[in-house]
C-alpha cells in the first residue's frame, strides 16, 4: 500500500529525486509523471511539480509531452566537468571581490550564512528538514560572493553551466538514510565557508580562490571521506 500523501516539502522532495536520479533508482530515459512520483515518495503532487520544475532547470530532467519529464541522459564526466567549470568561476568571483574589497552589507549576508549553518548543525545531527535549511543558506552564500564580484560575464557564465546536471550549488544530494554521514560532510562544508569568509576579509585573493575551487568538489569526491557514495552537492 503506498503512503498517505502529505503536502511535503518541496527543496525536500527535489532532494529526494536528485538522489534518485543520482543513485540510478530513476535512469536516463525515464519518464516522470506526478501521481506516480508522489505516491512512491509520500507527498501531494504539488511539491513534486515544484520539484519537476526545479530539476529541469537544472537539466537532470527534460520536458516530454504536454506535462511529463523524462530523466536527461548525462555521464559521470558530464557532472565532473560542470563541477570543474563552476569551481573555477565562482573562484575567480571570490578573488574579484577579495581584489575589490568586502563591501559591508556583502559581509554581513555572508555572516549570517555562517550563522544558519551553525543553528542548522549546532544540534550536533541533521534531521530532514535540514535539507532545505542548508540548501537555502548555501544558495545565499554562493549568490552573494559571485553577486558581489562586479562582473556580469561571471554571473552570466555560471547561470548557463547552473544549466548541466548536478552544477549548481543548489543541487544538495544529501542521503537520508545516512544522516549522521551526511552531518559530518556538511560540518566540512561549513568549515570551508568559515574559511572562504575569513580570506575574502583579510582580501586574499589567491587564497579565496582556490578554496571555492576547492569547495566546489566537495559532493563529488568527499563521500568517500564519510564512508558516502559518490553525489553531487555542494
Amino acid at each position: 500500500m503506498s503512503p498517505t500523501p502529505v503536502p511535503g516539502d518541496s527543496s525536500s522532495v527535489v532532494a529526494r529525486l536528485r538522489r534518485l536520479i543520482d543513485e540510478g533508482r530513476y535512469p536516463a530515459g525515464t519518464r516522470l509523471a506526478e501521481i506516480p512520483v508522489a505516491e512512491a515518495l509520500g507527498v501531494s503532487r504539488t511539491p513534486v511539480r515544484l520539484a519537476f520544475r526545479t530539476l529541469a532547470q537544472e537539466g537532470l530532467l527534460q520536458p516530454h509531452g504536454k506535462r511529463g519529464f523524462v530523466v536527461r541522459e548525462f555521464s559521470e564526466a558530464d557532472v565532473q566537468c560542470a563541477v570543474e567549470v563552476r569551481g573555477a568561476l565562482e573562484g575567480l568571483a571570490a578573488r574579484r571581490l577579495a581584489e575589490r574589497g568586502l563591501p559591508p552589507d556583502v559581509e554581513a549576508a555572508l555572516l549570517q550564512c555562517l550563522a544558519d549553518g551553525e543553528q542548522v548543525l549546532g544540534k550536533g545531527h541533521l534531521v530532514a528538514d535540514d535539507v532545505g535549511a542548508w540548501g537555502a543558506l548555501n544558495h545565499r552564500f554562493h549568490s552573494a560572493i559571485v553577486g558581489a564580484a562586479g562582473s556580469p560575464v561571471i554571473a552570466d557564465a555560471i547561470a548557463r553551466n547552473n544549466h548541466l546536471p548536478f552544477a549548481s550549488a543548489d543541487s544538495i544530494t544529501l542521503d537520508l538514510a545516512a544522516l549522521d554521514r551526511e552531518y559530518q560532510k556538511l560540518r566540512f562544508a561549513q568549515a570551508q565557508h568559515q574559511l572562504v569568509v575569513e580570506a575574502l576579509q583579510r582580501r586574499e585573493s589567491a587564497r579565496v580562490e582556490m578554496l571555492m575551487r576547492e569547495h566546489a568538489y566537495i559532493g563529488l569526491r568527499y563521500g568517500t571521506l564519510f564512508g558516502l557514495t559518490s553525489s553531487a552537492a555542494a
